[in-house]
């Protein structure tokens, strides 16, 4: 049975929601405030990859008059973002855990723990691996001719959307799993839809990676390995709830 004892009109509940989201962006701003005196190290830090493949002295460019304090701060921002996405999935989940029962609390909460360990695992791939290929690529196949010092503001911006498409990639598993476990999608078509998943994926990688073969296949074959280990353990899941009393 449902542990919520006390019945809540909409104005209440929307009341409550609005509360746990302002304490989420009150985190999200406190986090920004204590990184911005750092600013310097997290460019640095996210500059790092592709200094290693540039000419030792090489620094960027800076088109736009206010992208060399845009630039940073979008890291800076983004660096809140994740230290600051636990906190706003722990509020949405204890808004939304009352109205849930006991079985559905049991398989969410490894669901939501596992949704922020593949989007940080999906990050930490985008810079630890697709980083180090991609910035080579491109500086081995830049002409002689051409000096290869990107502008500051559009480095920022690339790496923002590689790191939110590998984060959002890499939450694969977590999908399959909830459409198996909500009954949107019966399991077994999702196995059987494995061939038309491999091509979907495939493209899906084409479009959000750079135009070279390397970067594709590094998200592409990761997306393919998820997906399986998504069907794993929404297997495993789907026999645990099989036996699970309500």
């Amino acid at each position: 049975m449902r542990e919520n004892s006390q019945s809540m009109n909409l104005k209440g509940h929307l009341g409550e929601l609005r509360s746990r989201l302002l304490k989420s962006l009150c985190c999200f701003i406190v986090i920004t405030l204590a990184l911005l005196p750092f600013t310097q190290e997290i460019f640095s830090l996210l500059a790092r990859p592709l200094y290693a493949c540039l000419p030792e002295g090489s620094k960027f460019l800076s088109v736009g008059v206010v992208s060399p304090i845009m630039g940073p701060l979008k890291a800076v921002l983004f660096a809140s973002f994740a230290l600051s996405l636990p906190f706003f999935v722990y509020e949405i989940w204890t808004f939304t855990a009352p109205g849930l029962y006991k079985k559905e609390k049991k398989f969410i909460v490894p669901l939501l723990i596992s949704s922020l360990c593949m989007f940080a695992s999906g990050v930490a791939y985008c810079y630890f691996v697709l980083f180090r290929f991609v910035f080579r690529f491109i500086a081995a196949f830049t002409p002689q001719d051409v000096n290869f010092a990107p502008d500051i503001d559009a480095y920022i911006g690339f790496c923002m959307h590689l790191f939110l498409a590998f984060g959002l990639a890499f939450e694969l598993p977590v999908a399959v799993t909830l459409l198996s476990f909500t009954k949107l999608v019966k399991l077994e078509k999702l196995k059987s839809a494995r061939r038309y998943v491999i091509v979907a994926i495939v493209a899906i990688a084409a479009l959000i990676t750079p135009p070279d073969v390397t970067s594709q296949l590094l998200l592409a074959f990761p997306m393919i390995a998820l997906y399986e280990l998504g069907l794993l353990v929404a297997t495993v899941f789907q026999r645990r709830s099989q036996r699970a009393p309500c």
